[in-house]
């Protein structure tokens, strides 16, 4: 990692009980197995994948990662054994023969699991030993990252049926702040994101239904990414509330945890809840956003709120507006969540212990499911037609406005509050998280600031349903203006990775379109032909009687194609766009560009991208490039 070994030594030498979450100083041998670790492996999706490109065998780099997890450090409620370790390698190295190492995204990566989410051969405990069971399969998301390439290394902490958001209730113990170990981690996620905050793993799985993704996010100085409800399978996910569950990610990056995010997604068959991802128009630049703040801030620290007026203030020179906005309805959505029927939602997950043996629960984890008892069918459904009302009120917001940014929590509590108060705390840590889900909408938490006190502060994106690819895009933006290091790990990553796309099921009669230029795969527009649904059908070229010319003054740049008596093979792209999609992908072709008749090297003629003959006169000729990417590469 280059200039990066040095910042990663100073951090293990002055920060070893961070490392070391037991709360004892390693021995001299143990700094030593983490010197080499972290010196090679902490970091980024980019650090593994340079590491194995420069000859790193998974099986020895994981095995050696495995052997640095120690397992009394509370984040963990399992680490993988040998054996496990050895069986996905085993897997891997199989679907690396069949498939080759580049249809891999996630080729070696390591990552660890919510004890929530099963795992083939791992004890899920959902932090209840007395309802744990050895899981037979992954959960359908584990499994397409598997599929993917990626290793789990470990299970992690919770509170107990991802029922809080303090990180505090579970039998497996505290999970400190990798900051400072008196004041607490964040739930439910607790485990996981510590173990990312600390460079164990680059990116966790979290399930988030009222912040339990965004808060420990938040708390850690890392990044949580809380997709819409139904994006994600729940497959093999024990849950708190099924019809708001969400599986996200927590990684070290935007772009990270937005690629876990496209590899997980997308219904299974088994999960009636899932849902396919819908075309939800064009994204909106940075630069022509409009956010709205919460005008409530009444629970908001002296140095929370401090900090969100900072961070609101430069917002103010990067968007087309800034406005403050009332929350009152949002709010009653969230007393919904916490202190309506939907209580009884988390009892059913939790059914088989609460039933049978309810001494076997942490007593705040039964005095939170108890307050179901209060509720009849008859509410439920009173509280269903609230919702739709206010979900009617709610969806006005975004007349105004695009976004809203939250901070991801009011204040960050101590152990010791949250100790002496466990309900109140913990309902105050939700008041900007616990309405999204029941609003259907996604969210991104990200690190904002240092508090003077050293301490993280985070803030939350907010936007409507199936708008992940406009938040990683906007958040990626944001976390590289405030250039903050990585969790604890002292080391400021880079953030300005190529973002996934973001599949559109295609749907209806499809037309082949060819591409030349900035839409060809990886380009810059490339998302604008996933976001109408198409997909790519072959890489081929053109007749050899075309020419290709850099036009001027286009951004991003852009080529020309045209037909010549002298010419060469083009390379081109054929995709397939959804016919009904196809009009909204050709308003946003400018000129000289349009779409015409485009002939293949076998012969057929298909709808392709063609340029104006005017505008190639001051153009430069790039035909002997043989295409755009060649061109573009040199």
């Amino acid at each position: 990692m280059g200039d990066e070994v040095e910042p990663g030594r100073d951090f293990i030498r002055n920060n070893a009980l961070r490392i070391s979450p037991s709360g004892t100083q390693p021995a001299l041998s143990q700094h030593l197995v983490y010197i080499r670790v972290f010196i090679m492996l902490i970091g980024t999706f980019d650090d593994w994948k340079r590491a194995y490109r420069d000859g790193a065998d998974p099986a020895e780099l994981l095995e050696q990662q495995r052997q640095a997890l120690q397992t009394g450090d509370t984040a963990w409620i399992s680490i993988a054994t040998a054996q496990q370790l050895q069986t996905q390698i085993q897997a891997l190295k199989a679907l690396e023969a069949t498939q080759g190492r580049a249809q891999l995204p996630l080729y070696g990566i390591p990552f660890a699991a919510k004890d929530n989410i099963d795992v083939a051969g791992f004890a899920t405990t959902a932090a209840c030993p007395a309802f744990a069971y050895t899981a037979q399969a992954d959960a359908t998301a584990v499994q397409r990252l598997k599929n993917a390439g990626a290793i789990v290394l470990g299970k992690t902490n919770l509170d107990q049926f991802a029922t809080g958001l303090v990180g505090t209730r579970s039998p497996y113990g505290v999970v400190p702040n990798t900051f400072d170990a008196s004041l607490v981690s964040g739930g439910s996620s607790s485990g996981s994101a510590s173990v990312v905050a600390r460079g164990l793993v680059p990116f966790a799985l979290s399930t988030d239904t009222a912040g339990s993704g965004r808060v420990p996010a938040a708390f850690n100085q890392i990044v949580g990414l809380k997709p819409t409800p139904g994006a994600v399978p729940g497959t093999g996910l024990v849950p708190a509330c099924r019809t708001l569950d969400c599986i996200g990610v927590l990684a070290l990056n935007v772009a990270d945890s937005a690629l876990v995010q496209s590899i997980m997604e997308g219904p299974d068959g088994h999960d009636s809840y899932a849902q396919p991802r819908p075309f939800v128009g064009k994204p909106v630049p940075l630069s022509q956003l409009r956010v709205g703040l919460p005008a409530q801030r009444d629970k908001l620290s002296s140095d929370y709120e401090a900090a969100f007026t900072a961070f609101a203030q430069r917002l103010q020179t990067h968007m087309a507006s800034v406005q403050t906005l009332s929350f009152e309805t949002l709010f009653e959505v969230a007393d919904l969540l916490y202190y309506g029927p939907w209580v009884a939602e988390r009892v059913v997950g939790a059914r088989s212990i609460y039933d049978a043996q309810p001494d076997a629960l942490l007593p705040v984890i039964q005095q939170v499911l108890d307050v179901h008892q209060r509720f009849n069918a008859a509410d439920t459904f009173a509280a269903q037609y609230r919702l739709q009302d206010l979900k009617l009120q709610a969806e006005k917001i975004w007349n105004a406005v695009d976004v809203l940014c939250v901070p991801s929590a009011p204040y960050h509590p101590t152990i010791a509050q949250v100790q002496a108060e466990p309900i109140a705390v913990n309902s105050d840590m939700g008041i900007y998280t616990n309405f999204v889900n029941l609003l259907g909408w996604s969210a991104i938490a990200i690190p904002a600031a240092q508090l003077p006190s050293g301490q993280p502060f985070g803030i939350t994106l907010i936007a409507p349903a199936w708008r992940e690819p406009d938040l990683v895009r906007w958040a990626q933006q944001l976390q590289d203006q405030t250039r903050l290091p990585a969790g604890v790990t002292g080391i400021t990553l880079k953030t300005d990775a190529p973002l996934p796309g973001w599949q559109v099921p295609a749907q209806g009669p499809m037309m082949e379109l060819a591409v030349v230029g900035a839409h060809l795969s990886g380009m810059p527009l490339n998302h604008e032909l996933l976001a109408c649904g198409a997909r790519l059908q072959q890489a081929t070229t053109t007749a050899p009687n075309y020419r290709l010319y850099a036009l001027q003054d286009t951004v991003p740049a852009k080529p020309g194609l045209a037909r010549a008596e002298e010419g060469a093979a083009i390379a081109v792209e054929v995709w397939e766009i959804p016919i009904a999609n196809l009009g909204r992908f050709l308003a946003g072709v400018p000129a000289p560009l349009g779409i015409g008749n485009v002939q293949l090297q076998d012969g057929r003629m298909v709808k392709g991208f063609i340029c104006e003959g005017f505008a190639l006169a001051q153009a430069l000729d790039i035909t002997a490039h043989g295409g755009w990417r060649a061109y573009c590469k040199q």
